[in-house]
């Protein structure tokens, strides 16, 4: 007996046909990916299309002080603007710097070789030169120009076998990490966020802080013009029971996303990622080091220049002086000479 083939019928062909014109729908993730964005943006205008739809008092008083509801509506067109930017932005992956220093390895590599001095890095009794040779060594240096830098940012003694992703089959700096939403390693990886449908991480920490900023002060706002009508307008059951319904899923957002600005303006602050803090005990390089001290921090200001200031340099391992130094508890002394800053 033969298979039979089903027969598509001419809708099912078009609909096929129009998904694979259309990537973004024929991925299921990025179809659910752009159902959440779509579901967010309707939730935000059902919020603000709601007072204009039910409070006439509301429009009113938006003709007698225009600037209020300007400024308002601003407020409403920068949130949306900051989440699609934050969304769009690239977290920044480890192949992407791979090739970032693989290119400018080879741009020097081109330059005359009697105009360049050839620095080395000395580690022990390993010496390395610019162009990768092994001058003398207990441990066998990486080929790659990439290899060797993400070797040098390890404590002597790692295993570049230790230091490769199982998945991408590269090397992993510090506080990288593969993520399995994305497929692909990212740089100081904080986490997959699914309504941004996007990675955090070292290029785009800043702008997630930026937007959980404005969608904070957009609650705040929604959330007090709600409440004035709420008091002082005469309405019937079934608007009051609207309204009692939006407030509460305000309040459960409002409480959300407060308490996530506070977390993430800790992280940026003391320069963790959210990996780093809920699986600390989990990650090899941070397992050693006690509770309290955190590693990557070099104070408040610096912490906040590398993050809002676009410093995208790859962080090494601290050495044992360095581990021990942050370990010291703080004294009076120590806060007239802003150590913490």
């Amino acid at each position: 007996m033969g298979v039979c083939c089903p027969i598509l019928q001419p809708w099912d062909r078009a609909r096929d046909q129009f998904l694979i014109n259309l990537p973004c729908l024929s991925d299921p993730v990025r179809r659910s990916s752009l159902l959440l964005k779509l579901a967010l943006v309707v939730l935000h205008l059902t919020f603000v299309g709601f007072l204009f739809l039910f409070d006439t008092e509301f429009v009113e008083k938006t003709k007698r002080d225009p600037w209020y509801m300007a400024f308002y509506l601003l407020l409403f067109l920068a949130t949306l603007l900051q989440y699609f930017v934050t969304s769009a932005s690239s977290p920044g992956y480890v192949v992407d710097a791979m090739r970032d220093v693989c290119e400018t390895n080879a741009l020097y590599r081109s330059l005359p070789t009697t105009s360049i001095q050839h620095a080395s890095r000395k580690r022990e009794n390993l010496v390395v030169t610019v162009e990768g040779e092994s001058v003398s060594g207990a441990r066998r240096t990486p080929s790659s120009s990439w290899g060797r830098l993400v070797l040098d940012l390890y404590p002597p003694g790692t295993s570049m076998r230790n230091l490769t992703c199982g998945y991408c089959h590269v090397e992993q700096p510090p506080r990288a990490k593969h993520c399995h939403d994305c497929d692909r390693c990212v740089l100081q990886f904080d986490h997959h966020c699914v309504w941004l449908g996007t990675c955090i991480g070292q290029k785009n920490h800043c702008k997630f802080w930026w937007y959980i900023c404005e969608e904070t002060a957009l609650c705040i706002w929604t959330f007090i013009m709600y409440m004035d009508y709420l008091s002082n307008v005469a309405k019937p059951w079934w608007k009051n029971a609207i309204i009692i319904l939006f407030l509460v899923i305000l309040v459960i957002s409002l409480i959300f996303v407060v308490l996530l600005l506070l977390f993430h303006s800790y992280l940026i602050l003391t320069n963790q990622s959210t990996y780093e803090l809920v699986r600390r005990r989990r990650i090899p390089y941070m397992r050693n080091i006690p509770e309290r001290v955190h590693p990557f921090s070099r104070g408040i200001l610096r912490n906040l220049n590398s993050v809002c200031c676009g410093n995208y340099n790859l962080d090494s391992l601290p050495t044992a002086y360095e581990l021990e130094d942050k370990s010291r508890p703080y004294t009076c002394l120590d806060m007239l000479k802003c150590r913490c800053c």
